[in-house]
């Protein structure tokens, strides 16, 4: 017993020192908190601005973040004035503390100070932003100008660490084929004034191989962004027609370009700097209705073009994790639960109705493909749509705790591939050699055996 107090005391003492101090959690009595995820990898956690309008469970708010899970917070989403070519908000009461606004800006950018570890950006663009102001804008030198000035003043202002840019996409939907060397443009003229103030420039990019050649010069972006945000998911859904895996790790047959595996190595192949290369990876589900079959036992089956939505995030062929979990548990007795080994993806069958999803084990096996190649990090769209009150925890699931179960399997996985990475690198001759040491010390290697397990456990259970 006195040597497991002993352990205790250590460990404490170690994970402390270790990983620092920020946020105070219980831990047999004591106060112990954590800077930042014990690796060294980054994790973006993007957050929806909107996500604190939805229903009931679903609402998030900025009081629900666990900052401790992140690396960087990236909030998303300002917005692109055309008339002024400037960056304004796009929802001034839920960002902005004018007229009694709830001020989220500064909310997120507050964070720092218990987590400062914490970089925090802005990001602009997104979906709904579309792309042709983002093409009138950047295709014009006076206009990028006036675009940049407008940025830094706004960052100042707010106080954020940097900007994320979401064009979706250069030379699609409303833009042109000059979009691309456009985009190179205005990436290296916002760099030359980001140096001034040592931000962060990051740029979320799709994903697939259309995509990539037909908007980014990625030679050149990758020499002046920080990040590059790789939006691996998306994949599939029912704009296909047919059932599939929304971020799929591996091809599923042998012309297969949409999956991570294809995804990474192309960026690679192109010149991206492994640690500047972040992967994307989605905290939600794709939803479908299938069609004329009476059983669904795999994916890729025929299905209508509008999938079901889910009671928070109400949007057609798409459920949050959240939802998800919470809908399986609900009705374990109707849904049939299965595992594609092709794409590593669950999936969730009932009557007509297919749920195509990631959980804690697809998550683990795409971050330790991440790891293997040496990935920057991971980053995620996004936190709230996670498990972030914890409904889903049962004590006897072995979940690592309660809220967060995909968040926390992320940085798990990073933790122990990184471990399991550096254990590979040694060699025989160095095991024996270590050995040979330590053979007079046996109780002293036990010790270390133990601290070791200790550090590990302490980690799991936050």
């Amino acid at each position: 017993m006195g040597i497991v107090m002993d352990c205790s005391f250590v460990c404490i003492f170690l994970y402390s020192v270790f990983l620092g101090l920020s946020e105070a959690q219980s831990l047999g009595g004591f106060s112990l908190s954590v800077k930042r995820p014990p690796h060294d990898r980054t994790v973006v956690c993007y957050v929806a601005a909107w996500a604190g309008y939805r229903k009931s469970r679903g609402a998030f708010t900025l009081e629900d973040l666990d900052p401790a899970l992140c690396t960087h917070l990236v909030y998303a989403f300002a917005g692109l004035n055309i008339t002024s070519n400037s960056i304004y908000s796009l929802d001034p009461y839920h960002d902005l503390e004018d007229n009694y606004g709830k001020g989220s800006y500064k909310k997120m950018t507050d964070m720092r100070i218990r987590y400062p570890y914490l970089k925090v950006t802005l990001a602009i663009g997104g979906w709904n932003e579309g792309s042709t102001n983002y093409s009138i804008m950047a295709g014009s030198p006076s206009r990028r100008q006036v675009f940049v000035k407008s940025v830094v003043e706004f960052l100042q202002k707010y106080g954020f660490d940097g900007l994320d840019l979401d064009w979706e996409f250069p030379g699609k939907r409303g833009g042109g084929p000059e979009d691309k060397q456009n985009f190179v443009s205005l990436v290296k003229e916002l760099r030359q004034e980001f140096d001034k103030h040592q931000w962060l420039l990051t740029a979320a990019l799709g994903a697939s191989q259309d995509t990539i050649d037909l908007a980014y010069d990625i030679p050149a972006l990758s020499q002046d962004l920080d990040f590059i945000h790789a939006m691996c998911y998306d994949y599939h859904g029912t704009w296909d027609k047919r059932t599939g895996a929304n971020a799929p790790l591996r091809p599923t047959d042998l012309n297969d370009k949409l999956n991570l595996e294809f995804s990474i190595k192309y960026f690679l192949k192109l010149g991206v700097p492994p640690n500047k290369l972040i992967m994307g990876l989605p905290l939600y589900g794709r939803t479908f209705f299938v069609e004329g079959l009476t059983e669904v036992t795999s994916l890729g089956d025929p299905a209508q073009e509008k999938g079901f939505q889910g009671p928070y995030t109400r949007e057609d062929g798409f459920m949050g994790y959240n939802e998800i979990c919470e809908e399986l548990n609900a009705n374990k007795s109707s849904w049939k639960q299965f595992w594609d080994e092709k794409s590593v993806t669950p999936f969730a069958v009932n009557g007509n109705k297919v749920i195509a999803y990631d959980n804690e084990r697809s998550i683990a096996e795409k971050v330790k493909f991440a790891i293997k190649n040496k990935l920057g990090g991971i980053m995620v769209w996004s936190v709230d749509t996670d498990d972030f009150h914890g409904d889903c925890y049962e004590k006897d699931d072995n979940a690592i705790a309660a809220s967060y179960p995909l968040m926390r399997a992320i940085n798990k996985a990073v933790f122990v591939s990184q471990r399991e990475q550096a254990n590979e690198v040694i060699t025989q001759e160095e095991k024996d050699t270590a050995n040979k040491k330590e053979s007079g010390s046996s109780s002293s290697g036990t010790a270390l055996g133990s601290l070791g397990l200790c550090l590990a456990l302490i980690f799991f259970c936050l």
